[in-house]
């Protein structure tokens, strides 16, 4: 016998993680199939939880709200009843393009790095972490990105419009990220990881630096990875690419084929901003089945699309896509923007779950914002994707054990129009519809 909890988000309704009745299970008939069938038996990889990035856009934005504004978002992102249960989060080392503007933690030329300071985080960024984790009450995993060293470290003399690593500056690049997950952790943050660059393939107009394949890979082998163990730092784990999934299996090869460099790489981190070539994550997991997979990044681009559906619907079919291709976790871009989709320090705005219009004190939770809590309120840290087969036309899914062993099963349609289907538990059978443009999320327990 299971019982079942139900929540539903659709769009031609007002369902926004709303409570349903459950459904009910009863002994399926001789010899029918039904359209999806878990198989809780067959284990994936365990899952490390569900976050987003906490930009200094983000930090000011939730600063310039009221108090009792700024702590709801918080809340409903962090609490694990209340909010999404996020868990995870994703910080950039210094500026990025969601900053107020280019700033480093050290003076020019410093490669002692004797100035190294991050009091500029103090202001904004650091306390919004802190809050978030005082909400979340429980572990907390947090990726640290650089998007660019300082300029005086660089090819081009500048934060931005890409350039590279100088060679004479990598033992001092490397030094930095030390000195970053150390003053981080002073302030009571700790750093889980470390992405080498995010997006080396790119030259942007923003804070950027490119590195080749082999450039990362030589950087983690001969500096990174060295200086973080010299430095007591061989727990913070190391993430490479963290780039768009298109070229990641180029990308990652000549550095996972290389012991010396393998040896210091958790895994591959990975954006969706080139397509959704779902198979390519599979294939680097087929690859280098001993190594982890990340997705670091994601958004909607071109400003805020307040209202709309389809953002929903591509953070649902990413996720499931990424998930069920042995992905890790999910890490969000901004927790939120301002009503501009902002501020961005060269006006390359976006749209986020959550926009905080600081003009009237409102805030507005996106689509997107329900959808990725189908997966974040009911996926535990330490849940085990588990086998599924699916006939349903139309209907995506993925499905997930969680430590105290009830079943979480995600559903999604994009159609049209409503969907029937069934769903098969061992010899039982359940009848379940999903309305047009809908996620549904079912907590199985037995007993």
């Amino acid at each position: 016998m299971f019982t079942v909890q139900t929540v539903v988000t659709a769009r031609d309704t007002g369902d926004r993680l709303s409570p349903k009745a459950g459904l009910p299970f009863k002994a399926g008939l001789p010899g029918a199939t039904p359209e999806i069938r878990l198989h809780p038996e067959q284990e994936y990889q365990t899952i490390l939880g569900f976050g987003g990035a906490f930009t200094e856009a983000a930090a000011y934005t939730l600063s310039r709200m009221s108090p009792a504004k700024r702590a709801e978002v918080i809340r409903r992102y962090f609490h694990p009843v209340d909010g999404l249960n996020y868990s995870m989060g994703r910080v950039h080392i210094h500026s990025c393009d969601f900053a107020l503007g280019n700033y480093t933690y050290v003076e020019d030329g410093d490669t002692e790095l004797a100035t190294f300071d991050i009091s500029h985080d103090h202001q904004w960024v650091l306390p919004l972490i802190k809050d978030a984790m005082e909400v979340r009450g429980g572990p907390f995993t947090m990726l640290a990105s650089p998007w660019s060293p300082p300029a005086w470290m660089k090819t081009n003399g500048e934060m931005n419009n890409g350039g590279s690593l100088k060679p004479e500056y990598a033992p001092v690049w490397a030094r930095y990220y030390t000195k970053f997950i150390e003053a981080y952790r002073k302030e009571g943050v700790p750093v889980w990881a470390v992405s080498v660059q995010n997006e080396p393939a790119a030259v942007q107009i923003w804070d950027s630096c490119v590195y080749s394949a082999e450039e990362e890979r030589d950087f983690v082998k001969n500096h990174l990875g060295p200086v973080m163990h010299e430095a007591g730092m061989g727990d913070v784990n190391i993430v490479i690419w963290d780039h768009n999934r298109d070229i990641m299996i180029e990308r990652v090869t000549p550095i996972l084929s290389d012991p010396e460099a393998a040896q210091y790489v958790w895994g591959t981190g990975i954006h969706w901003y080139g397509g959704e070539e779902f198979d390519k994550v599979e294939k680097v997991h087929e690859l280098f089945p001993d190594k982890h997979v990340l997705f670091t990044e994601g958004c909607q681009e071109g400003g805020v699309r307040l209202g709309e559906w389809f953002t929903g619907e591509r953070y649902g079919r990413n996720m499931i896509g990424d998930l069920n291709a042995w992905t890790e976790g999910y890490l969000d871009w901004n927790l939120v923007l301002d009503e501009t989709g902002g501020p961005n320090h060269v006006g390359n705005l976006c749209d986020a779950p959550v926009i905080a219009d600081t003009t009237t004190d409102e805030v507005h939770y996106n689509s997107s914002y329900y959808y990725i809590g189908h997966f974040s309120k009911f996926i535990a840290p330490g849940a085990v994707r588990i086998g599924l087969d699916a006939a349903a036309e139309g209907v995506l899914a993925a499905a997930f054990r969680n430590p105290d062993g009830s079943l979480a099963v995600v559903l999604m349609n994009e159609g049209e129009e409503e969907r029937s289907l069934t769903l098969g538990l061992r010899d039982e059978v359940a009848e379940c519809s999903l309305p047009a443009h809908s996620i549904a999320t079912h907590l199985i327990r037995q007993g």
